[in-house]
């Protein structure tokens, strides 16, 4: 019998390894899934004509997308996702997009909510302020603007600074029924543990986003290509 657990204990430490790269293998590939998510998801929303305006799409640094975030809610709110964040590279954003950086968002909200849905989320990041503060650590998305914009199923709402500047601009798209779609009480910050992956190894989400030196991953192509097609130039 101890001969047998001593084989058994033996052949299970010679797989562990193998297990840990298929499991790596399995994250690699979710990784890359959210990339190409990301690429459709900006692809479709941007194709919806007067969806996003374009001459606020041309003023963003920084465009994050979150593609199928997940809502469930009943009075209280709840939200998770994954997705990536691409800035205009160059001095004072205005060289061409570059590498993405996974991105996280995680919170919750409270208000009049029923239902549980998938929504679609694109960021546009107006300026260094609020693009260094998601880079930095992470942000809070709250304020009480919001405005109808689009056919059903579409909101924006705004987060702005002390002056009211608008720092970051959220728009939806849903899939179902959901009263009040709002990202309110929710965090966005970079995914270091998805960077790592996608990378190979231990990088700053600034230094992947602003440094033009980190070459984006293939399964980043369409979100890139996308943004460079559709705003090529930043207007201030």
């Amino acid at each position: 019998m101890r001969k047998l657990l001593a084989y058994l204990t033996s052949l299970l430490l010679a797989l562990l390894p193998l297990f840990a790269e298929v499991a790596s293998a399995a994250d690699q590939e979710k990784d890359d899934d959210r990339l190409k998510n990301c690429g459709t998801v900006l692809k479709e929303i941007l194709d919806v004509p007067d969806n996003i305006p374009q001459d606020l799409l041309d003023k963003a640094d920084c465009v994050v997308v979150f593609p199928s975030v997940l809502k469930a809610a009943f009075i209280v709110g709840a939200s998770y996702g994954r997705g990536a964040m691409s800035c205009r590279r160059g001095e004072n954003f205005r060289g061409p997009w570059g590498a993405p950086t996974m991105m996280a968002l995680e919170g919750g909200s409270f208000g009049l909510q029923l239902g549980g849905e998938a929504t679609d989320f694109v960021l546009l990041v107006m300026n260094e302020r609020g693009a260094s503060g998601i880079l930095a650590s992470k942000v809070k998305i709250g304020g009480d603007a919001s405005a109808a914009a689009g056919p059903v199923g579409r909101d924006t709402s705004a987060e702005t600074d002390a002056t009211l500047r608008a720092e970051i601009l959220t728009y939806s798209r849903a899939r179902g029924l959901f009263a009040g779609v709002s990202l309110e009480g929710s965090t966005v910050r970079p995914d270091n543990g998805d960077n790592k992956r996608v990378y190979g190894k231990e990088i700053p989400a600034k230094r992947i986003v602003l440094s033009g030196t980190v070459p984006p991953p293939p399964a980043a192509k369409q979100m890139i290509s996308t943004l460079d097609a559709r705003t090529p130039k930043h207007r201030p």
